[in-house]
């Protein structure tokens, strides 16, 4: 048996990047696992291929209609959600003496409050049963901060903090909420990035390298499964030492 055997989880973000290699990990470990994106041709690709246990959804995370409903629907199918990664980003960077309204608030939507928005969907389903993990992506420069990405900053710096906050209401009722916190991982992003820039950027890290979307996977797996029971409200770095 897989170490999510049985459970249902839902991934936001997850039809591509670190998300689909959660997705993949979590199937895997014989979890009955949602795609909820936007991105409709890989997300429903990816359920295609991984057969049985993999479902999509088509969600966008910042409309809470849209949340509202892929959760109602995810519900009724499955009649309960075990575990939830609010894994959904996008970056809109620019220094902020230039950076437009509609950039901030963007971010700050789809990073932050969507993961409010889709925590708040399953939370009395899991309370009601006494059961959920909930692992929130945020990012090492959360804690270190970056220039020219005030808004993805502030976005994963209130994913930590919310992280936390909800991780003390619910302890109580056996829900755990932590948070994982990549450094720079080898995605479409990075890998936009002319050669020197990237070798400029695994210089900066004392593991020598750039993550893989499977580093992330296995460090959000650990904290959906019964092994980190007894962590709450934790930030897990998975930077390769960048941030000490």
């Amino acid at each position: 048996m897989g170490k999510l055997e049985g459970k249902v989880a839902v991934v936001t973000g997850g039809a591509s990047g670190i998300g689909e290699a959660i997705v993949r990990l979590f199937v895997g470990e014989g979890a009955q696992t949602i795609i909820a994106d936007i991105l409709d041709r890989p997300g429903g690709a990816l359920a295609e291929e991984l057969g049985q246990l993999a479902f999509f959804q088509h969600t966008d995370v910042s409309q809470e209609s849209d949340v509202q409903e892929a959760f109602r629907k995810a519900t009724e199918h499955f009649g309960k959600i075990d575990i939830l990664v609010n894994n959904a980003g996008i970056t809109r960077d620019g220094l902020l003496l230039r950076m437009k309204r509609s950039d901030w608030d963007a971010v700050i939507n789809i990073n932050l409050t969507a993961a409010y928005l889709c925590i708040q969907q399953v939370l009395s389903g899991m309370v009601r049963r006494r059961y959920g993990r909930i692992i929130n992506i945020a990012s090492v420069v959360a804690q270190m901060g970056n220039a020219g990405q005030a808004n993805y900053v502030a976005s994963k710096a209130g994913i930590i903090g919310l992280t936390r906050a909800v991780a003390q209401e619910v302890a109580s009722r056996n829900i755990t909420v932590n948070a994982v916190a990549p450094g720079f991982i080898a995605t479409a992003m990075t890998e936009a990035l002319n050669p020197e820039a990237r070798e400029k950027l695994a210089g900066r890290i004392p593991l020598g390298r750039l993550g893989q979307p499977l580093d992330v996977a296995q460090a959000v797996k650990f904290l959906a499964s019964d092994e980190a029971a007894y962590i709450t409200g934790h930030v897990l770095n998975v930077n390769g030492g960048l941030h000490l």
